[in-house]
């Protein structure tokens, strides 16, 4: 678990590990308001957690802590009060814990994240925080990239974590997990090292101890940056795309009897890429629905190989059909 912050007459020298983090989230401090860092106790989030304390006061920022207890180890309450009484030595304040229940669909880590995000979101919000710190690393950009092509989810995976959403920040995108912990080891901080992160049960776990070193080993140094790089370089492309869309998607589409309808002369006349995209974003915009690649594609084949085909069943209840030069989506229950 956490050990105490060492006191204020023996502040840690200045490395070059600490001095990367600091200058990272100093990049990404806000004007004004106060600065939430999510806490776990571990190397990352610890490292994280010091140099904002370091650095938010002296861009005039109050700086506090979330500490999540997820209730998945008998000894999780201890761990999050150990990472609290840290968070409160190094200077932050406010520090809250809240405790979650893991429960519902997609499995233990993606049930665990909604718990996490809907707490922290809460927190954030009783606050008032203008800015909410996430320690995500260069080597977790690289395992979700590795994951997101296993799965085969497309460019919107591929293109990995962003830097920046609504009030999350993820400064540490371009610093190595092992830049954390020898700065963590640097500053006198014992980081909590939580179970799960070992536990082979996770894919993301067997990413991270089997496949990347396998990939460094073989192909040589650098696969974790390359796949950060090329993380980067597809979320540019997928903002450049949604870009485009926003410009026109109000033009091609109507509204339709319990949904929506868009143009086939406008589809038809955009590359795939775009097309697709465009079929994606109204769905998602009008029914909050994801679709697939192969439903997405079906879709597209009302435009691309159109020869009389019925409507197709969507997920969420949704159907979309071909009609008088239309691609509409409409509540499979509308008829």
């Amino acid at each position: 678990m956490p050990s105490e912050q060492p006191s204020a007459e023996r502040r840690p020298r200045l490395t070059p590990p600490i001095a990367d983090i600091r200058r990272a989230v100093r990049a990404v401090l806000p004007d004004g308001g106060l600065v939430l860092v999510a806490l776990s106790g571990g190397a990352d989030s610890l490292a994280l957690a010091a140099a904002t304390a370091f650095e938010a006061p002296r861009a005039g920022l109050p700086a506090g802590a979330v500490i999540v207890d997820h209730g998945l180890q008998d000894a999780s309450a201890d761990a999050a009060a150990a990472a609290s009484d840290v968070a409160r030595a190094l200077g932050l304040d406010p520090v809250i814990v809240r405790r979650v229940e893991v429960t519902g669909e997609g499995g233990p880590e993606a049930s665990a994240r909604r718990a996490r995000y809907a707490a922290l979101d809460a927190v954030a919000a009783e606050t008032g925080a203008t800015l909410v710190l996430l320690g995500h690393t260069l080597d977790d950009q690289a395992e979700t990239v590795l994951l997101g092509l296993a799965r085969g989810s497309g460019t919107a995976s591929l293109a990995g974590m962003p830097a920046r959403t609504g009030r999350y920040a993820r400064p540490l995108l371009g610093i190595r997990r092992a830049t954390t912990r020898q700065a963590c080891l640097d500053a006198g901080l014992a980081p909590w090292d939580d179970p799960h992160n070992t536990d082979a049960a996770y894919a993301r776990v067997r990413v991270r101890d089997r496949v990347l070193p396998v990939l460094e080993a073989e192909l040589g140094p650098g696969v974790a940056e390359a796949l950060a790089r090329t993380a980067e370089q597809l979320r540019e492309d997928d903002e450049a795309f949604s870009s485009q869309i926003d410009e026109f998607i109000e033009e091609v589409c109507e509204p339709a009897e319990a949904g929506i309808a868009v143009s086939v002369g406008a589809l038809a006349a955009n590359p795939a890429a775009l097309r697709q995209r465009i079929i994606r974003h109204v769905v998602a915009s009008e029914f909050s629905v994801s679709l697939s690649r192969t439903q997405t594609l079906e879709v597209a084949r009302l435009v691309t190989d159109w020869h009389g085909q019925g409507p197709l069943d969507l997920p969420g209840g949704i159907r979309a059909r071909r009609e008088h030069g239309l691609v509409v989506f409409s509540a499979a229950d509308a008829g």
